[in-house]
């Protein structure tokens, strides 16, 4: 860590390396979102053009907090998020670190050209557009996630029906604490009915069954069922556990096992 404070330009030469940096991205995600949470508040007598405010809640006191379930989509951009050498390991830094709520688009800056196209836009907005969209975005895909815990680790979190474009349907049963990642290539858009248990909400209300249309990507769409906030488990043994399961489930890593996963 101190050698990559010291010179920031080197990568990860070892498999640990590169998870030991993925999760130091996770929390300067979740450190800098949590800072732009409370930029976001204190608002006091101001007010905000639709397109903004669909994605916060204003409180009586002027107050506004972001309402992730409003939000239906997420651009990642930055060195660590951009050269990820699998996008799938981009598209979970977004998730983990973010924290999506109910249905969510995912996407990320491949070349790391937002900024300067935001520039760019003031002189040229079409050629800045066309460039963003045909050089800049990669789709990843999708992301739908239920917000709740509980204390039961078996207990089933939701069932999720999916219909693709060539008519194939996909019935599924998640349990608390799963993630499941299903192929769906750019351009695809996946009709989905969703039912959590009472325990969890999607965004129609705790239990309540909640209906739309997925993206995909190069990613696809995937399935989380880790609870919003997201819970590690406090003993270490089941935390790594836990963890190797998901790194698996998303074919984020070379797969491995580890001391606490050999028996399984």
């Amino acid at each position: 860590i101190k050698n990559k404070m010291i010179r920031p330009t080197t990568i990860p030469q070892l498999l640990e390396e590169l998870i030991v940096e993925h999760a130091i991205a996770r929390e300067a995600l979740r450190l800098a979102f949590e800072q732009h949470k409370q930029f976001a508040t204190e608002l006091k007598g101001v007010q905000q053009h639709r397109t903004v405010a669909e994605a916060f809640t204003q409180t009586a006191s002027g107050r506004t907090l972001v309402d992730m379930m409003a939000l239906d989509l997420l651009v990642g951009s930055g060195g660590v998020l951009s050269h990820a050498p699998q996008r799938n390991q981009a598209a979970m830094m977004l998730i983990d670190g973010f924290e999506p709520c109910g249905a969510t688009h995912l996407a990320v800056d491949s070349i790391f050209m937002m900024p300067q196209l935001g520039v760019l836009s003031e002189v040229h907005p079409e050629a800045a557009m066309q460039v963003f969209e045909r050089d800049c975005l990669i789709h990843l895909g999708s992301v739908l996630a239920v917000v709740g815990n509980t204390n039961k680790p078996d207990q089933v979190a939701m069932e999720v029906e999916l219909e693709f474009s060539s008519g194939e349907r996909k019935q599924l049963t998640l349990k608390y604490r799963d993630i499941m990642k299903i192929p769906a290539p750019i351009g695809e858009r996946v009709a989905f009915r969703a039912r959590p248990t009472k325990w969890f909400d999607l965004g129609a209300g705790k239990g309540k069954e909640l209906q739309g249309t997925l993206q995909g990507g190069v990613v696809g769409i995937i399935l989380d069922a880790r609870g919003r906030p997201l819970q590690m488990p406090t003993h270490k043994e089941e935390r790594i556990q836990t963890l190797t399961r998901w790194f698996n489930a998303m074919e984020l890593y070379p797969t491995f096992t580890t001391s606490t996963t050999v028996a399984n």
